[in-house]
């Protein structure tokens, strides 16, 4: 299942023949978290790429007024890192930590270094992974900037129905850059609609 899952993610960019999958697997890492407990933490090096195939974690800093700001969510079938932390190999300025018990399959960058030169195509896999960061991050400013805050919601919920279920209030709240008593308020008049 959890191969079926990996597979499937990356698929749908490259194919990979059996011997290069073999490759890929032996160099990845499971690791399992368990709720509340945290893969990356502020001031420490994220020293690995992680695909959940199980569960679901968050990415957030803290500011000085003690208010969390969540920058984005992962679930089953993506791929969570501080990817500044880990490809300038220094420290970050975020905590991952785990929303529900959560399982990760690791990869630490030597070893996707060792992947990129014996099986080039990865290079491409992990671009299009990285431009679609991007993308989705400009899209994020753009929409914090522009969007009402009904606009962000509705975006948000459409975008992804599942995670509306799977998080709680005052995490999308965070998410959104809402309080948790906003959103609620924001919730009822759009039930009321």
């Amino acid at each position: 299942m959890k191969d079926e899952l990996l597979l499937e993610n990356i698929e749908r960019y490259i194919h990979l023949e059996k011997e290069e999958a073999n490759l890929l697997y032996s160099l990845l890492t499971p690791r399992s978290l368990k709720k509340k407990a945290f893969l990356l933490r502020q001031g420490e090096i994220c020293k690995t790429e992680n695909f959940i195939t199980k569960g679901c974690l968050r990415m957030y800093s803290i500011d000085e007024g003690g208010f969390e700001h969540i920058v984005m969510f992962g679930v089953e079938g993506w791929w969570v890192s501080d990817l500044f932390s880990f490809f300038t190999e220094t420290t970050s300025e975020y905590y991952i930590d785990a929303l529900e018990d959560t399982e990760l399959l690791q990869i630490s960058k030597p070893d996707l270094e060792r992947l990129y030169e014996q099986v080039p195509k990865f290079e491409r896999f992990f671009r299009i992974l990285l431009q679609n960061a991007f993308v989705a991050q400009q899209r994020r400013i753009n929409q914090n900037l522009s969007f009402t805050a009904e606009q962000r919601y509705l975006d948000f919920i459409k975008k992804y129905p599942q995670l509306e279920q799977r998080i709680p209030q005052k995490q999308v709240a965070a998410y959104l850059g809402f309080t948790p008593v906003f959103l609620s308020m924001l919730r009822k008049k759009l039930s009321r609609q």
